[in-house]
């Protein structure tokens, strides 16, 4: 037994020099001491030859030296992990690879701005379904069944008695509004429509739309006017000239088309305004008494103005562009003219 101590304390030394930061040689240690045919096994099988009265002692002895090797073991894969670490050729301090920034789709980008101008005068966004049902998409809107104005939108019906359809335009929240009768209401609806239409460069299926409602006492038509004219001014500039031309909508009493004067050619007329020097922008009026009745609104005590603009016709002139088709294409090379993160 004495032999054996002698040569566990003869590979503790042995041990205790063993030096290295490569990860293979620290491998090797491993197999070599701490493997299954390693040493630490081989001596630990020597425990049968021992007298019975030392096997207490020289347990001990067996257990230390395991110990102490399998502490060496971790301390030299520290050491080669840290190493490696520091030795790897990636520098951490530079700056990652730059991630490409996306844009703002131009319809987008138009929407926001529209709505930052009303947000200025104190509406809200208010924002309801896509689907809708016959009642807050027609007949609130003073349109009941067999109307002839429901010609004016063909519409895409999902499902009928009762019906259910995808909306024709945003009054539909307007309608959802007035029926909280939280007075008074001041709000813009922004939001996707769809209208059974040919696809061409200058319409679509589906298309987007803000719409304005503001309901109080003694609102008038004056108000209106002053609403919008502050909205061309602070959208296309204070040169641009507006014309108000009577017009029906079966929603509001009176009704009229708003017109601003070509910012392209100055009045003069080219391909934008079709060589008229005018461009209409939205349709406006006073709101129907009707409409204010079927949502529980005392038409005698208050009235309101509302009104709804396209969001692709002033954005395809914004931008220049001639197909209102690209807007839904999905088209890469279209979409990084676009720049702007806002």
């Amino acid at each position: 037994m004495d032999q054996l101590l002698q040569q566990i304390e003869e590979y503790k030394k042995e041990i205790t020099a063993y030096s290295s930061t490569d990860e293979k040689s620290v491998e090797e240690f491993r197999i070599k001491y701490l493997g299954t045919k390693g040493i630490v096994k081989a001596i630990m099988g020597e425990m049968k030859n021992v007298p019975n009265d030392r096997k207490k002692e020289f347990g001990q002895v067996l257990n230390e030296f395991k110990t102490f090797t399998e502490q060496k073991f971790e301390s030299l894969k520290s050491q080669a992990t840290d190493h490696q670490q520091s030795g790897s050729d990636i520098d951490l301090t530079l700056p990652g690879d730059p991630v490409p920034l996306g844009s703002r789709h131009p319809v987008t980008l138009m929407k926001n701005r529209i709505i930052s101008i009303y947000q200025r005068l104190g509406f809200a966004v208010a924002e309801g379904p896509e689907i809708e049902d016959d009642w807050h998409n027609f007949t609130a809107l003073n349109l009941p069944e067999h109307h002839p104005a429901r010609d004016m939108q063909d519409t895409f019906y999902i499902q009928q008695n009762p019906d259910w359809l995808l909306r024709t335009h945003t009054s539909n929240t307007q309608i959802r509004e007035m029926e909280k009768g939280k007075l008074p209401i001041r709000v813009i609806c922004p939001g996707r429509v769809y209208r059974n239409e040919t696809v061409s460069a200058r319409s679509h299926c589906f298309f987007h739309q803000v719409e304005g409602l503001y309901i109080d006492e003694n609102v008038s038509f004056a108000d209106l006017k002053q609403t919008l004219y502050f909205f061309v001014n602070e959208m296309y500039g204070e040169d641009v000239k507006v014309r108000f031309r009577p017009s029906y909508f079966p929603f509001t009493e009176p009704s009229a088309e708003m017109d601003v004067s070509c910012f392209i050619c100055g009045g003069k007329g080219c391909r934008i305004c079709k060589y008229s020097g005018w461009v209409e922008i939205l349709g406006c009026g006073m709101v129907h008494p009707n409409v204010l009745e079927n949502c529980k609104i005392d038409s005698d005590k208050y009235t309101g103005f509302a009104f709804g603009m396209g969001i692709e016709r002033p954005a395809l002139i914004k931008y220049d562009i001639n197909d209102i088709r690209l807007f839904s294409e999905n088209d890469v090379r279209f979409l990084r003219q676009f720049t702007s993160a806002v």
